[in-house]
């Protein structure tokens, strides 16, 4: 390990915004830091995702610390592809933004208040799905660009709203700009959605080690486990649209004794934009478990019929 632990990020404002959190962290925890930008290719398209590949935000960035230029790097865990790789180790998942997804509308409307025929922005098929089965006569659009872009498109009066992360809103101090926090009744936000992922090498056992004592928060880490286990029992990819979001809770077992357990919920569409979804509780030491049975159970209601690719 090195003195100054050198992390790798994007160079967007909210990939900036996240690492600079994790340095912060590693800083007060008495370690030096500096951030690495890295340019992906995700970076220097407008195209879809869908064109562009699952990964295209991160594949960049773990060559940069297979490489050794870099000796961490910081990821929305939501874009890592769900195959391991078996260079790196999952070092640490810091405690999770709040997951849920973010209306922002013209006028302050909640999604209820957007009258029929509102073009409504996203680029994710996820959001789009679960938009079009509440049955509001919204119109869905497909946009891509960061933060500002999408929210510019709703001041300049090209669409009418678009829905976003609250984490990412939340990580550029930009919370007020939402007109609503939407229930994941009604949209269940993308597997690992307001969570960070934090790679090491694996031979780097010194600095695997530091960044777990000082970062990893085991309720985080294990919905999270959860939720992609879920994804790549779909084999779906994250870009499928699969939605997902797990959690711990108190239960009483047998003897009526308080224990923590992690309940969670699956959605996913099929070709003809039907939404299946499930739901189980189970151990917290059984994350993975969980998430494949929640895929079980969809795979059982026809989720094999899962639609093509396209932004989770």
């Amino acid at each position: 390990m090195t003195n100054t632990l050198r992390i790798g990020t994007r160079g967007s404002a909210l990939a900036m915004a996240q690492s600079s959190t994790v340095a912060e962290e590693l800083e007060r925890a008495g370690y030096t830091t500096e951030l690495v930008r890295v340019s992906t290719p995700g970076d220097q398209s407008q195209a879809p995702i869908s064109e562009i590949g699952v990964g295209v935000f991160t594949s960049a960035l773990r060559e940069s610390l297979a490489a050794g230029e870099v000796d961490v790097a910081v990821h929305s865990y939501k874009d890592l592809p769900t195959a391991v790789d078996p260079r790196l180790a999952l070092a640490a998942v810091p405690s999770r933004e709040d997951p849920r997804d973010a209306l922002v509308a013209r006028d302050g409307l909640t999604l209820g208040e957007l009258p029929p025929g509102s073009v409504v922005g996203t680029g994710s098929p996820r959001r789009a799905s679960q938009l079009e089965a509440l049955g509001l006569g919204l119109e869905v659009c497909g946009i891509r660009g960061n933060v500002d872009t999408r929210m510019r498109k709703v001041t300049d009066g090209e669409l009418d709203a678009v829905v976003l992360a609250r984490a990412g809103l939340a990580r550029v101090g930009r919370l007020e700009v939402i007109t609503e926090s939407l229930d994941p009744l009604q949209m269940l936000p993308a597997p690992a959605q307001g969570a960070l992922a934090v790679e090491c090498r694996v031979e780097d056992v010194d600095t695997e080690h530091l960044l777990q004592s000082v970062l990893d928060d085991e309720a985080s880490r294990a919905a999270v486990a959860a939720e992609r286990a879920m994804l790549a029992a779909l084999e779906a990819g994250c870009s499928a649209p699969v939605g997902a979001l797990a959690g711990v809770v108190e239960d009483l077992d047998e003897d009526g004794r308080a224990v923590r357990r992690l309940s969670m919920r699956g959605v996913a569409a099929t070709e003809d934009n039907e939404l299946l979804r499930a739901s189980a509780t189970g151990e917290t030491t059984a994350a993975e478990q969980l998430g494949t049975g929640i895929a079980a159970q969809l795979l059982d209601a026809g989720a094999a019929l899962l639609s093509g690719p396209g932004s989770s």
